[in-house]
C-alpha cells in the first residue's frame, strides 16, 4: 500500500494541474487571439471549445508517445461517459437547462454521426493510422462549418466571456498554461500507469474512470458555472462539442501516433455505453422539444436519470474488470 502513496499523490498533482493549467491555457489563448483582431464567436467555437478538451488531448498523445494509447483511448470514451452522465447531469441538478429544437437537428445530429463513425472505427477491435487520421482532418470541416453557421445564424448569448490581457501577458499565459498541462499530463500518464500495474487492473479500466473523470472536470467547471450564470448555450454547446473533440482529437491522436490493439470489451462494452448515453441524452432532448417546443427544458429529474445511467456503467465496469 505504501508503494501507492506516490503515484496516487502524483495522480492528484496531475489532475489539479491538468485543471490549471488548461484554464490560463485557454485565457491566454483566447486573449492572444482576440488581441490580433479575431472575433469572440471565432474564439469561442475554436481556441475556448478545443481548450476545455484540451487535458483529454494532451494526455492522450501523452500516453499514446510512451505505448500507453489504450489508455488514451479509455480516457476517450470515459471522458464522454462522464461529460453526459456526470457533468451535463450535475449541471442539470443546479439549474433546468432550456434546448432548442434545432439543437437536434444541427449539433446532435453531427454528434451523432461521429459517434457511429467512431463506432465503425473501433469495431474490429484495431484502431489504425489511416482512420484515426481521418477523425482528426475530419475536426477542419466541422470547425469551418460550426463557424460559418454561427455567423449567419448567430446565438443571443456570448460563445464565452473571453478577458482581456496584454498581448505580452497573454502569451506568458499561453506558454506558462501549456507548459503545466504537458507536466501534469506526464504525472497522469506516470501515476495512472503506475497505479494500474501496482493493483492489477488494466490501463483501459483507469483511462475509463480516474482519468477521465479528472481531464472532464475543466467541461464540468465550465458547464456548471455557465447553467448557474444562465448561459445555456455555452453549458450544454460546451458538452457536445466536447464530446466531438474527444472521438476526433482525443482518440485520433492516440491511434495515429500508435496504432492500437483493443480487446472486444472496447467496443461491447465502452463504446455502447458511450454511444448509449448520447442516445438517451438526445431522446430527452426530442421528448421535451415535441411537448413543449418553444419552453423546452432539461430538469433535474434528466439530470438524475443520467447520473443513475453513469452509476449503472461503473457498475458493469467493475463486475466485467
Amino acid at each position: 500500500m505504501m508503494s501507492l502513496y506516490l503515484p496516487i499523490g502524483a495522480l492528484v498533482a496531475g489532475m489539479l494541474g491538468l485543471v490549471w493549467g488548461a484554464d490560463k491555457f485557454v485565457e491566454g489563448s483566447a486573449s492572444f487571439a482576440k488581441s490580433m483582431g479575431i472575433s469572440s464567436l471565432v474564439v469561442g467555437l475554436t481556441v475556448v471549445s478545443i481548450g476545455t478538451s484540451a487535458p483529454e488531448i494532451i494526455v492522450s498523445i501523452n500516453a499514446a508517445l510512451k505505448g500507453s494509447s489504450v489508455l488514451a483511448v479509455g480516457n476517450a470514451l470515459g471522458s464522454n461517459l462522464a461529460n453526459i452522465g456526470l457533468v451535463l447531469g450535475i449541471t442539470l441538478l443546479i439549474a433546468p437547462i432550456p434546448v432548442r429544437k434545432n439543437l437536434l437537428k444541427e449539433e446532435g445530429l453531427i454528434l451523432s454521426l461521429v459517434t457511429v463513425l467512431a463506432g465503425l472505427c473501433l469495431y474490429n477491435g484495431f484502431l489504425g493510422r489511416a482512420e484515426s487520421l481521418m477523425l482528426v482532418v475530419l475536426v477542419i470541416p466541422l470547425l469551418v462549418l460550426a463557424v460559418k453557421y454561427k455567423k449567419t445564424q448567430p446565438s443571443t448569448e456570448e460563445p464565452q466571456n473571453i478577458q482581456a490581457f496584454s498581448r505580452q501577458s497573454a502569451i506568458a499565459r499561453f506558454i506558462v498554461g501549456l507548459t503545466v498541462l504537458l507536466i501534469s499530463a506526464e504525472l497522469t500518464v506516470w501515476s495512472a500507469q503506475s497505479i494500474a500495474q501496482s493493483m492489477g487492473i488494466s490501463e483501459l479500466v483507469i483511462g475509463l474512470t480516474i482519468v477521465a473523470i479528472g481531464t472532464s472536470l475543466p467541461e464540468l467547471a465550465a458547464s456548471a458555472m455557465s447553467a448557474a450564470r444562465g448561459h445555456h448555450d455555452i453549458a450544454i454547446g460546451n458538452i457536445i462539442g466536447s464530446n466531438l473533440f474527444n472521438l476526433l482529437l482525443v482518440m485520433g491522436a492516440a491511434g495515429a501516433i500508435a496504432p492500437i490493439a483493443l480487446d472486444s470489451l472496447v467496443f461491447a462494452r465502452d463504446y455502447i455505453a458511450m454511444a448509449a448515453m448520447t442516445l438517451l441524452v438526445l431522446l430527452m432532448i426530442a421528448v421535451v422539444v415535441r411537448k413543449n417546443n418553444e419552453s423546452a427544458k432539461l430538469s433535474k429529474i434528466a439530470g438524475l436519470l443520467l447520473l443513475c445511467a453513469y452509476c449503472i456503467f461503473y457498475i458493469v465496469l467493475w463486475q466485467t474488470t
